[in-house]
């Protein structure tokens, strides 16, 4: 299985509205971004659904490591705040 099947697959959440971000992020900006970036992707995936929507919407901070692909995701797949 490719890197991008493996991330797709595990961008499937328990929630559409997760789905839908975390997949509109990696189809359009997964290939563009640093690695550095791409591997906080990867081990954004492993965190639980409700702190993910937290972050994502702001309702909490994200752990320090998340802060940088939190705002990447936020800035390219979430509309206007």
């Amino acid at each position: 299985m490719s890197t991008q099947s493996r991330l797709r697959w595990r961008c499937r959440r328990g929630t559409r509205e997760l789905d839908a971000v975390l997949g509109a992020w990696l189809e359009t900006r997964h290939a563009t971004v640093s690695a550095a970036l791409r591997e906080d992707f990867d081990a954004l995936l492993d965190c639980a659904d409700p702190d993910l929507w937290d972050w994502l919407i702001g309702h909490t901070e994200p752990a320090e490591r998340f802060a940088a692909i939190i705002a990447d995701i936020r800035a390219n797949s979430i509309g206007p705040q």
